[in-house]
């Protein structure tokens, strides 16, 4: 017996008991024996076909169970990574969370808790992967952002820092923690040199910039890559899609470097603070 027929002998068993019970008004119940009349002729269901159907009333609440239970063992694994977190331990936490990840990837507390313990243990890039996680399940989740905002900042990425603190702040205004921090992370922003910060709308308003971007865009190579690159994102899970997006990123600077090398050069000096061997500007 084939799978189609299985489920279609399981559907015809589940509606005839519906007629038996009481729920159903006269107009209703003629409708369904229609229903289960048709499709026992569409499907060529006999009575021995018609036996081995599933209770599919029973399977769903065997599946509600299984989820209930998994829930609950997720939990667990997080409130034991809480208390790892706690007791300094932090490999141990990252472990658990990650655990609990694998039983429930649509929770974004688990992301977020696993995001401090990379934190702690300085992966600052994994942080924010999770954070962003965290994010997309829950673009509201306060917490998320503050977290996102202490990597960054840990980077030195000090212009979205502010962002992320400044947005944990409007969402959680009583955390004094968040407002702290975007203090701390506008201070840092008034203190870098005019080197240190980067004038995005200087170099959007680039016209060769602007040119190689045109270019780009009407190159069918190009168009390819960034279609792959958005249908890799949507498919790939978890961390996964900062490696989809690091791949893409090195394909873009490879393209640009081969069409303009002078103006590639231009923007790493504009962007880049001076180093020891770098040219100085003549003193005034």
């Amino acid at each position: 017996m084939s799978e189609i027929k299985i489920v279609a002998a399981s559907i015809v068993n589940f509606l005839r008991q519906q007629l038996e019970g009481e729920s159903l008004n006269s107009d209703s119940k003629e409708s369904i024996e229609v229903g289960v009349q048709c499709i026992e002729t569409g499907f060529e269901l006999s009575q021995e076909e018609l036996s081995k159907g599933i209770d599919l009333l029973q399977l769903i609440r065997q599946q509600r169970g299984n989820d209930t239970v998994d829930r609950a063992e997720a939990e667990k694994l997080k409130n034991e990574g809480n208390d790892c977190m706690k007791a300094d331990k932090f490999r141990e936490a990252f472990d658990k969370y990650t655990k609990a990840i694998k039983i429930d990837p649509r929770n974004a507390v688990y992301y977020c808790n696993r995001a401090a313990a990379h934190f702690k243990l300085g992966e600052h890039e994994a942080a924010i992967a999770d954070c962003m996680e965290a994010l997309a399940l829950q673009p509201n989740y306060g917490k998320a952002h503050g977290r996102l905002g202490l990597a960054l900042a840990a980077l030195d990425r000090n212009v979205e820092a502010r962002a992320s603190f400044d947005r944990a702040a409007q969402l959680d205004p009583d955390n004094e923690s968040y407002k702290e921090n975007l203090r701390l992370a506008e201070e840092k922003l008034l203190q870098a040199s005019p080197r240190e910060t980067l004038d995005l709308g200087g170099l959007l308003q680039n016209p060769a910039l602007l040119n190689m971007a045109t270019e780009m865009l009407s190159n069918p190579n190009m168009q390819n890559l960034i279609s792959g690159l958005m249908n890799n994102t949507a498919s790939t899970p978890g961390s996964g899609r900062m490696n989809v997006l690091l791949e893409a990123s090195q394909a873009l600077a490879q393209h640009m470097q081969a069409a303009n090398p002078e103006l590639v050069d231009q923007l790493r000096r504009q962007v880049r603070p001076p180093g020891p061997g770098d040219e100085q500007p003549p003193a005034q």
